[in-house]
Order: structure tokens, then sequence, then C-alpha cells
């Protein structure tokens, strides 16, 4: 009998976008995502997005994003909630993907509006979200990521009002204010998420409910304990972790930080596989900069055993 899906309101605090382990042949490498499921329950994430854009659901089939999802179901067991990625161009897509994981009884959907050379009106973004939720029931987060088709705070605010399937919001860009804004309007209930990689202090003292984002899936551990500091109220201690943090998440940022976060997440032994073609691996300068500023987010030796 599949696990009881996660209620909004246990949707919190550090939610991890999985990388996606390719082998030779760019399949998905499921023993090696296993490992990864497995480690980062063991830093003590609050759950986590499987076919995200970190985890390079850009790239997906429809039968990739199965198999990412079974695996990270299979593995969390119904221990934290799990967030299958949705990224796609069309209302149909959308729909039959979310029919596809519907079986894995997952928490939430993470939807990234459609953006293909094209931005959309208010009232068609508000059908989108409404006839996905609609056909499969499933909360949704919207993951407001895209330049040309950015939602405004206004827009989310409409769509989680008037289709109450919409549960909240991952706000994934580098304006603070916008993300505030969201905070300080959202309706009870609804999950405001902070998706902005270097801004992970501040976003937890402005009150966010928690946070999906790439660096993350780099040092789940460290952003475990940033997040503790925060609600504990230690912050001084948070602020010093916070510049560590930002540090890493400069060496990341990069044309190719997917790769560049595989590579930081393998210096923990965990195996992260390829990136799917044309990403271009780290360069040598890159991991240099990651081995350098990753060392002092890391219990002591740890970096040592997996160089």
């Amino acid at each position: 009998m599949p696990p009881i899906p996660f209620t909004a309101d246990q949707i919190r605090g550090i939610v991890p976008p999985l990388v996606t382990p390719f082998d030779a042949d760019e399949e998905i490498d499921r023993a090696a995502l296993r490992q990864q499921v497995r480690y980062m329950l063991e830093q003590g994430v609050h759950g986590f997005v499987a076919g995200g854009s970190t985890g390079e659901g850009f790239t997906f089939s429809r039968e990739d994003l199965c198999r990412v999802v079974a695996v990270a179901a299979e593995e969390a067991n119904g221990r934290v909630p799990l967030i299958p990625g949705i990224i796609v161009n069309s209302t149909r897509e959308a729909i039959a993907r979310a029919k596809l994981v519907a079986e894995f009884s997952p928490s939430a959907l993470q939807v990234t509006p459609a953006h293909y050379i094209f931005k959309t009106d208010d009232d068609s973004m508000v059908r989108h979200f409404r006839e996905i939720h609609d056909a499969v029931g499933t909360p949704l987060l919207i993951y407001n990521v895209i330049p040309w088709n950015y939602l405004s705070p206004a827009l989310l605010q409409r769509i989680m009002r008037e289709v109450p399937g919409v549960i909240g919001v991952k706000q994934s860009a580098g304006d603070l204010k916008l993300l505030a804004d969201l905070i300080a309007d959202a309706q009870p209930g609804k999950r405001i998420l902070s998706g902005i990689d270097s801004l992970l202090y501040p976003a937890f003292a402005l009150g966010v409910h928690g946070v999906i984002s790439q660096l993350l899936a780099a040092v789940p551990g460290a952003a475990v304990r940033l997040w503790d500091l925060v609600q504990a109220g230690n912050h001084v201690a948070a602020r010093q972790l916070h510049e560590d943090l930002l540090r890493l998440w400069n060496a990341i940022y990069s044309d190719n930080r997917v790769a560049v976060t595989k590579f930081a997440l393998s210096l923990q032994g965990v195996p992260v596989g390829r990136p799917r073609g044309p990403l271009l691996q780290p360069t040598a300068a890159q991991q240099a900069a990651v081995r350098r500023t990753i060392a002092p987010l890391l219990p002591a030796g740890q970096l040592a055993l997996a160089a």
C-alpha cells in the first residue's frame, strides 16, 4: 500500500532537488540515485524534489520521470514529502506526466510555467494550473523561474486564490522584495518557498516556509544546519554559515552549474554520474574552487576521504 502523502503544511524546511546520475550512455543510473536519496535522508533533509531543473528534468522523457520518481519514492518510503518536477511546454503534457507519477503518491508537484519562446497572459496561466489540478487532484507548487514568463506576486496570489489546489510557490529570483511580498500577503495555509541560492539566510529570517534550491543538492547537511540555526534564533552563527554557503555558491554558479553541483556532491562520496550533453563537465578551475569553498561546510575529514 503506498504511503499517505504529506499535507501542505508538512512541506517545509530543506527540500533539495535531487541531481540525476547518468551513466556513460546517458541513461539513469538507478543504483547511484538510490545512494543519493539515502545520503539526503541521512543529512536530515525535510523532503526532496525529483526531476527538477537541478535534476536535468528538462531533458526527461515521460519514462525518465517515472524511473526517477519511482526510485525516490521507494527509498523515501513515506518518511519525507516527495515532490516530482514537471518541466514541459503545454497543459496537455503537464497533465500526462502528472497522471503518470500519481501512482507514487507525491505530496505535491513542482510545475514550471510553459515558457518556450512565448509568454502567457494572466488568464491563460490561471487556466493552465486549474486544468492540471482538475485532471489529477495532486497539490501543485508553482516553480516561478522563467525570466520571460515570470509571474508577478499579484498573479501568483490570484492563482492560489482561484485554484485552491495550488498550495504554494517556489520563488526563484534574486529579488528578495518579491519573496517578502509573497510571504506577507499569502493566504493562511499556502506555502512560500525560496529558490534563491545566494540568499538562504535572509529568506529564512523573513519567515519563508522552506527552500528548494540547487545549493541544497550540493551540501544538504550544511543547509539543514542553517535552517536549524535560524529556527533557534541563533543569527550570529547563521550569518557565518550563510557566508560560507555563499562562497560555495559563487564557486558553483556558472552556465554548467548543474554539473558543478554534481561535482560538489561527489566530494561527499555520493556517485553522481555525468550530465547529459551538451552540458559541459566542470573545468579544473571550477573543481579547485569547489574543493576550496566546500571544505568549511563538511565534517572534518569527509572531503579528504572523498577526494
